[in-house]
């Protein structure tokens, strides 16, 4: 049996990699896979079309600062098409208007996707509010915070000459009601998971059946205390939670 090698350099740069629980990763932040990728994932976080692997080839950015230095002149020149270009430009000008909401999603933070920032754009008006005690206060997780507070201190002087103006959009949310789970779920492989799904569904969650709960959800069908004192008060019994957020 012909013994595979696992390589010991990145394919794009050439650094060294370093072994993580069975899986290679590249450490070289300047690597030009990494780059293009981060500049593809911004790209698709706002929606900013036709800025696809092969166009940011052509354009030679290796950073999102690169992409916002572009005129359009030069753009057309690098694609050699002045239709595409005038396009691509235009897309990249209507993207300035991006709100902070948008845009941490877009700057591939781990953990930082469109629910932490949901939350903790409730907790602050800018990216200068943003550190530990204000992520505290939006109920980030403690890897989540750290790795946004990083970012904010390490690398977003960097960024900040972008045209953004830094700041969240805040957005109201009328609650669908209260949600309460008991037991263990079918519809879901963990509960954390379908928490992220109420919240972004518009419903709130209580650990117990308090006088605000308007639904409790139990897929294990055990009659539980928490299920007989909702059934008691009327409070809507729901055994799929899954199907009844798909139909609702």
């Amino acid at each position: 049996m012909t013994q595979i090698q696992a390589p010991t350099n990145c394919p794009s740069c050439d650094s060294m990699l370093e072994v993580v629980n069975y899986l290679l990763y590249c450490r070289n932040v300047a690597c030009s896979a990494q780059s293009t990728k981060k500049i593809q994932h911004f790209a698709n976080t706002l929606k900013i079309k036709g800025l696809g692997e092969a166009t940011i080839g052509k354009l030679g950015v290796s950073d999102i600062n690169d992409l916002y230095a572009l005129d359009c002149e030069t753009i057309c020149e690098l694609l050699s098409s002045e239709k595409l270009g005038v396009k691509l430009y235009d897309e990249i000008q209507k993207s300035k208007s991006a709100t902070l909401n948008d845009l941490l999603p877009a700057f591939s933070i781990p953990l930082i996707g469109k629910t932490a920032t949901a939350k903790i754009s409730q907790a602050v008006d800018s990216v200068e509010h943003i550190n530990h005690t204000t992520c505290d206060i939006a109920g980030l997780g403690e890897k989540a915070t750290q790795n946004l507070v990083e970012w904010v201190v390490q690398e977003y002087p960097y960024y900040a000459g972008l045209p953004f103006d830094w700041k969240f959009t805040k957005v109201v949310q009328k609650s669908k009601g209260t949600v309460c789970i008991s037991g263990k779920l079918n519809s879901y492989r963990t509960k954390a998971d379908a928490y992220k799904d109420l919240e972004a569904f518009g419903y709130n969650i209580k650990s117990s059946v308090t006088k605000d709960v308007t639904i409790l959800v139990n897929e294990s069908g055990i009659e539980s205390l928490k299920t007989q004192k909702a059934r008691e008060s009327g409070v809507t019994i729901v055994d799929n939670l899954q199907q009844f957020l798909l139909e609702n």
